[in-house]
């Protein structure tokens, strides 16, 4: 790297605006990451995802490749402030978890040595930029690449033809080195040809509310899944020749979620089609190639495609799903399964193709990304098929890049441990468990950072959003994407509640606390903007009551991305993860935090059971209704107007949804709100995610954790304690479980 340095040195700067800067220093390391990207060894892992949430790029790659200390001193001896690149956006190509996963995925694997690809979409355009007017969400395009795409190599020379009934769109791939031990790519591939082809990849996740939408999201599968084929099948063949017996042997295909299960027809077509090998032979050899990663039990994120909409733009496509549902059905009739079990398990059923039911019947392994979630899989979602093929299931709870979330988001924090048990933590494998024992002697050290923490997430605040929150707060926090199973509506109705009791001078010990929220929703969800509107409304009168804004603010920031996530999770004392029990598969907020030393506020769902587990009860808060409680109520009936008529606190925080307390501009959204709570709708029953019933257990828990910081020793010690035991939620233990367990590589 002395040559990346050497250059900097001689860098002229002065006159350059960031955005020139910026470019010219990330064009300087990208020469030097460039040419140190690995050959892929004979066997090599390949992930497959709709959705990767990268995050600004500049400051990562620089740690990365070990210098981005020297970077800072060598630009600040030239009047140049490193943290004057942060105006450059992230590349927001996610929406949430499923897409900073696969980033934090990919960043493991490379620093682990181990040969993992990945495979996506370079959108024109991110999610979409978050404004807050009047509080209301406002989408804005997220045009990220203005300032240049310095960390991308376009490769015009490997660009291929993706062919649908009625236009060819080209893919052209662009390489994002992922800088490690070994340096992987990410290779992401942008649609050109026609208006038409381009508009495939403008937009992540186009509005699929009309049939246009649907079959855009389709051809978007279709296309990066394809290209992602049509290559790993190009490169099988120039290495080993037409035969495919040996294909399986040398490549290995983990699908994030239902978004590139297509991958699986696309490899069969061409293998029959283009190679003329048999169609049994061809399942035998996607069987032995593909993975399968759930990430949720919701009926509306498992893809389901209509057999018109398939064949009306891929009818190759159609017809082999068609015969892969034959052999499926002809196939567990041989082994004894009854008729209904072989419903519950098609792939083609009512003239809808299954992706869910086609990833289980072909993958080699599918997993879940949490202990409960992987159990509510085998005991539920898929359980006619665990009970044949029990073999197929693994467990693999996600994980977070200690790199990013804990080294970069949080240096304060990561020196501390260093003076306490030396630097040896921060190789990849490596945990930092060894400060346990000494945490009782660090919690001073700790809360110093931790106050310095918050100073720089208000400071941000302040800048971005205009809300001023006075030093020593307390910060609840609570970021992520918006879904009323997540439940910030029950989070917005808990301040209400103590809004009202501190207004009647009934928490006299209250200690001043903030309460941040961040999250988008998606544009058509109008329950989730119905939300976000309620809790901009509650914030505008806490905020504005000068009898309670000394010791209780609230704040929702705008365009919550990775660069907002980094501050936020190193400056929060409590992470609140309070989704309904058995929804969340996972979530990796919740590790984020306990490893930046948040204590977990939070329902037993997804990872908060093995966090508990890890860290102690004693260490976090734990409340609500379990997953046997939340089926035991739906079994037995459950009535949320009986609960509003025994608790007049609880009546009148819902209440203010339509009495006059707020306004929703006219939209209506508030009395969707309030009647989805206590009346339901034609597809659910009446507060179908019990927040009513979990409000109290909250707002009781809130309380308690208000009460329990005020012992700054015993508060900072479990907070000490959660980052202590957070190595387990290492990503790095996560991609070696599937390296072992599952790609062999």
């Amino acid at each position: 790297m002395n040559g990346f340095l050497e250059e900097l040195e001689r860098l002229e700067v002065a006159g350059k605006d960031a955005v020139t800067l910026y470019n010219e220093i990330s064009a300087l390391a990208m020469r030097e990451a460039e040419g140190k990207i690995s050959r892929r060894p004979e066997r090599t892992a390949y992930y497959l995802s709709v959705e990767f949430l990268i995050g600004r790029s500049f400051y990562n790659n620089l740690m990365e490749l070990g210098v981005l200390g020297e970077t800072a001193r060598i630009l600040a001896n030239k009047g140049v402030d490193i943290n004057v690149f942060e105006e450059i956006e992230d590349a927001a190509l996610g929406n949430g978890g499923l897409g900073r996963l696969a980033a934090c995925f990919l960043d493991s694997a490379a620093a682990l040595g181990l040969p993992l690809y990945g495979y996506g979409i370079r959108y024109r355009y991110g999610l979409f930029k978050q404004e807050i007017k009047d509080g209301f969400q406002v989408e804005l395009p997220d045009d990220w690449q203005k300032y240049g795409d310095p960390w991308s190599i376009r490769r015009d020379g490997e660009k291929r033809e993706i062919v649908f009934a009625d236009y060819t769109a080209t893919a052209v791939p662009y390489d994002i080195p992922i800088i490690g031990k070994r340096v992987n790519t990410l290779r992401l591939f942008q649609a050109e040809g026609s208006a038409e082809a381009e508009k495939i990849s403008e937009y992540l996740y186009p509005a699929d509310d009309t049939e246009e939408g649907k079959l855009l999201r389709l051809r978007q599968e279709y296309f990066f899944s394809a290209a992602a084929m049509g290559e790993l099948v190009e490169r099988h063949v120039k290495r080993y020749g037409r035969t495919f017996e040996n294909f399986p042997k040398y490549n290995t295909v983990q699908l994030n979620d239902t978004h590139p299960v297509i991958a699986i027809a696309e490899l069969i077509r061409l293998l029959t089609k283009e190679y003329n090998v048999t169609f049994p032979k061809a399942v035998q050899i996607v069987k032995q190639t593909f993975n399968y990663t759930n990430h949720t039990i919701l009926p509306e994120a498992l893809e389901c495609w209509r057999e018109e909409l398939v064949r009306k733009i891929l009818p190759d496509i159609a017809d082999i799903f068609l015969k892969i549902a034959v052999m499926q059905e002809n196939e567990l009739k041989t082994i004894g399964y009854s008729a209904e079990e072989i419903d519950e398990m098609a792939i083609y059923r009512n003239e809808v193709f299954s992706m869910a039911n086609l990833a289980v019947y072909i993958a080699t392994a599918v997993n879940g990304v949490a202990a409960l979630h992987t159990d509510i899989l085998k005991r539920s979602l898929f359980r006619t098929a665990y009970r044949k093929f029990p073999q197929k299931f693994q467990n693999k709870t996600n994980g977070i890049t200690k790199r990013r979330w804990l080294m970069l988001a949080n240096p304060e924090l990561s020196a501390l441990i260093d003076g306490a048990i030396g630097t040896g933590w921060r190789e990849a494998r490596a945990d930092h468990g060894k400060l346990l024992p000494r945490v009782k002697e660090l919690w001073e050290a700790f809360y110093e950072v931790k106050e310095e923490k918050k100073k720089q997430l208000f400071a941000y605040i302040a800048e971005k959003e205009g809300v001023v929150i006075p030093e020593h707060f307390l910060v609840f926090a609570q970021v992520k994407r918006l879904h009323e199973y997540k439940r910030q509506l029950m989070t917005a109705f808990a301040i209400l509640e103590i809004y009202y009791l501190l207004k009647e001078n009934k928490l006299p010990d209250f200690r001043p606390s903030v309460f941040v929220f961040g999250a988008k929703s998606a544009p058509a969800y109008l329950r989730a903007k119905g939300i976000i509107k309620f809790i901009n409304e509650i914030a505008d009168l806490v905020n504005g009551d000068e009898a309670v804004n000394g010791l209780l603010r609230v704040v929702f920031v705008q365009n919550y991305n990775v660069s907002y996530a980094e501050k936020i999770v190193a400056g929060s004392d409590v992470s609140l993860q309070v989704s309904t029990a058995g929804l969340e598969a996972s979530g990796t907020g919740n590790m984020k935090f306990m490893m930046n030393g948040a204590v977990t506020c939070g329902t037993m769902d997804g990872a908060n059971v093995e966090i508990v587990e890890h860290a102690g009860e004693e260490n976090n808060y734990i409340f609500g209704a379990r997953v046997e409680d939340v089926e035991a109520l739906k079994e037995s009936g459950y009535d949320p107007n009986a609960l509003l008529e025994e608790n007049p606190l609880h009546r009148r925080a819902v209440s203010a949804l339509v009495d006059g307390t707020f306004s929703d501009g006219g939209t209506g959204y508030f009395k969707e709100l309030y009647d989805s709570l206590t009346v339901g709708a034609s597809w659910h029953k009446p507060d179908h995610y019990f927040v009513i019933y979990d409000l109290k257990d909250y707002v009781d828990t809130l309380l308690r954790i208000n009460r329990d910081s005020a012992d700054k020793a015993s508060f900072a010690i479990k907070q000490l304690t959660n980052t202590a035991l957070s190595s387990y939620f290492s990503s790095d233990r996560t991609i070696l479980e599937y390296a072992r367990d599952i790609w062999e590589i």
